[in-house]
């Protein structure tokens, strides 16, 4: 597995939400920890450590269990349905990962340990430190956002965000995006229609990629947001796509895959991430955040890219991030004290600032700012745009009824068969609204 798509992962687990949302009738709510705990015993102490294939690597889990002797680390790769199982069972690993867009299914099923105690004792990770994407993993009883916190992400970005070949727009005569104003969503794909390049009925060039088979509900919650409007209701008991803001991001997505300007669920590129196809040069623009840079750190063959600003629909720039990726020790965990000792050491250690340093996305600790590179001429327009980018940073909603994975596949679903044409628009978001408020209505019966 190429180093982008080991990376993505660690960002992009948005299936384990499917999978515990349909473990909600198995898995009972269980008090929330009142402080730290675990087993303290003498001896050997083993934690087990779900996470993605490159987060954790032998060398941090060598140099952790040196400066720990007395605890091992037992690596597990992430696997959305072997988590359920191991939750369902209330034998769950000690650290799982996931998103803090979309943990509010998973705080309010009582499934995660409240963090603050620990962060209240920690030398090392400090509440005051955590940058403000962190708040997602807040949750309060009714709402993610606000009260105590259950996870600390890793690395972040504002995933809306664009990069761009400049050698394919000088090829094109298509002048370069702005590096502070945002691209009209309509604009962007005139400017798509204008870099796609096809030979003999084949496309050799794509203007766009979206990460289509990545994520839907969070541009298209964004493109609401920045129109003025919300797709929840004040209580995210009920989803509208029958707004004329949803209407009109909706209708975008149809007009981008019937331009052929980039790839679709319909039209897949072969190993479902933009990079390969970006680094071969075959893509012009990826809607990608500012992790995206770190593929190009290692990579001399390809240092025409830039980065530009989220693009907006409406009068309001939004740029959010659709998942913000960390850790979180489960309830049930056998040795949360441990699991707790591992959490410091990689998101305030050594392995926190070699992220941080690496480019692979925005650190989520204040005290990190200043390691984000800035070597490389990419790298210092990127960290740029970037930081002006943070004033326009604002959480998606996220509902606890429902998980971010059901909302991606039910949308694909109505816009496939909108592109296709056996639905119009109006009736692919009428439909699909009645579709995700069964869900919706759903999860509300089993949270009660």
């Amino acid at each position: 597995m190429a180093p982008f798509a080991s990376k993505r992962f660690g960002r992009g687990a948005f299936v384990v939400g499917t999978a515990l949302a349909a473990s909600m009738a198995l898995v009972g709510c269980t008090a929330g920890g009142g402080g730290p705990s675990g087993s303290g015993g003498g001896g050997e102490t083993t934690i087990d450590v779900m996470v993605g294939a490159q987060d954790l690597t032998k060398e941090q889990i060598a140099e952790f269990e040196a400066d720990n002797p007395g605890i091992k680390v037992n690596l597990i790769l992430a696997d959305p349905t072997r988590l359920n199982t191991m939750l369902a069972s209330g034998n769950p690993p000690d650290i799982a990962t996931g998103g803090a867009v979309g943990s509010a299914n998973t705080n309010a099923r009582g499934l995660a340990t409240d963090l603050t105690p620990y962060l209240k004792d920690s030398e090392v990770l400090r509440e005051d430190d955590l940058q403000p994407v962190n708040d997602s993993f807040r949750w309060d009883g009714t709402q993610s956002g606000k009260g105590p916190i259950y996870g600390i992400v890793k690395d972040w970005s504002q995933d809306n965000t664009l990069w761009y070949n400049t050698a394919l727009f000088d090829k094109a005569g298509v002048p370069y995006l702005s590096d502070t104003e945002a691209t009209s969503y309509d604009d962007l794909l005139k400017i798509a229609k204008k870099l796609t390049v096809t030979k003999d009925g084949t496309t050799t060039v794509y203007g766009l990629g979206l990460e289509w088979a990545w994520q839907l509900y969070g541009p298209m919650s964004a493109m609401v947001m920045q129109q003025g409007g919300q797709l929840y209701n004040d209580d995210l008991s009920e989803i509208d796509f029958t707004t004329d803001a949803a209407q009109r991001a909706f209708q975008w997505y149809v007009d981008f895959a019937e331009a052929g300007v980039g790839p679709t669920s319909l039209n897949p590129l072969a190993d479902g991430s933009d990079f390969s196809t970006f680094a071969a040069e075959r893509m012009a623009i990826t809607q990608d955040g500012y992790w995206f840079g770190g593929n190009f750190a290692a990579d001399d063959a390809l240092k025409s890219v830039r980065f530009a600003p989220a693009p907006v629909m409406g009068d309001t720039r939004v740029a959010p991030t659709y998942s913000g990726q960390g850790w979180w020790i489960p309830e049930r965990a056998a040795e949360k004290d441990a699991a707790w000792k591992l959490m410091e050491y990689y998101m305030a250690g050594p392995p926190a600032e070699e992220r941080a340093a690496s480019g692979w996305g925005l650190p989520a600790l204040k005290s990190l700012a200043d390691k984000l590179p800035q070597d490389q001429p990419y790298q210092k327009q990127a960290y740029q745009v970037a930081q002006q980018e943070l004033e326009h940073a604002q959480p998606l909603p996220d509902s606890p009824y429902i998980s971010v994975d059901l909302l991606n596949s039910t949308i694909d679903k109505y816009l496939q068969r909108a592109i296709k044409g056996e639905l119009t628009v109006p009736e692919a978001c009428g439909a699909l609204t009645d579709e995700l408020n069964e869900a919706l209505a759903q999860g509300v019966e089993r949270l009660g």
